[in-house]
């Protein structure tokens, strides 16, 4: 019973520091969350099922505060979710056949490059510009977006940050429109569509996705209150330090 209480304990308070910090930076809940999952027993397709259903609450939570704010683009929303949950759905369908070691090494670098290249331009994010919103560069962004869905669904972790530097840099959003975006859709609907198209595929840990599940929404709220509050440039600082931070933990043996 000690135990069980515990694990519980250890649950809720990793998530709601996971999902703070996610909220905060625009993504990210999963690298610490989900590893956590494995290490306290669950294996890789369970601990990954397990977490999509915990993190939905992270949307839920942030987006009651980003629609008070008024912060969400619902037009961008719904492109969103059409490029990308194709995507998630595919990425989850093709989880086995997908090397954990490769994987790893890849998000670490591909997460350590978001952080780089966000210090390297010191003013990304901090106005909003529309840019690629028509056309050619609007299809290809779209295309990129079906490919994050790809690797939302297959890899889960890290990927809602890859999702907010991409509306940055080329739909032209500031930090604090293009958190509200990822948030919301990845948080919510990517992550519903993962959950459901990996439960069917693998088993969820019931007995551990309501405390996940509270630590997920209390953290999402507290995180976009913080992101609303201070703004674009403490919001860039914030996921510089989260996407670096991540990346390199994720590289290390």
């Amino acid at each position: 019973m000690e135990n069980i209480f515990n694990i519980q304990l250890i649950l809720i308070i990793v998530s709601f520091v996971a999902n703070t910090f996610s909220a905060l930076a625009g993504g990210g809940a999963g690298l610490i969350q989900f590893p956590a999952l494995i290490f306290l027993g669950l294996p890789f397709a369970k601990a990954l099922a397990t977490h999509k259903v915990a993190t939905i609450a992270l949307g839920v939570g942030a987006s009651m505060k980003f629609f008070k704010d008024k912060s969400l683009d619902k037009k961008m929303s719904l492109y969103v979710l059409g490029a990308g949950i194709p995507g998630v759905i595919l990425g989850a369908l093709s989880i086995v056949n997908i090397s954990e070691k490769f994987a790893t090494g890849l998000l670490g670098t591909l997460t350590l490059s978001l952080g780089l290249y966000s210090i390297m331009k010191h003013d990304l994010g901090t106005n909003k510009n529309d840019l690629n919103r028509s056309g050619t560069k609007f299809n290809i962004g779209l295309c990129f977006l079906f490919l994050i869905g790809f690797l939302n669904g297959s890899l889960s972790s890290g990927t809602g940050l890859f999702v907010t530097l991409f509306l940055i840099r080329w739909f032209g959003y500031d930090y604090k429109h293009a958190i509200a975006i990822t948030l919301v859709n990845v948080g919510i609907w990517w992550n519903l569509t993962g959950a459901i198209t990996l439960g069917l595929q693998s088993k969820i840990q019931w007995d551990w996705v309501f405390v996940l599940i509270l630590g997920s929404f209390a953290g999402g709220y507290f995180g976009a209150s913080i992101a609303i509050s201070k703004g674009n440039h403490f919001i860039k600082r914030a996921f510089e330090f989260v996407t670096i931070a991540i990346g390199i933990k994720l590289l290390l043996p």
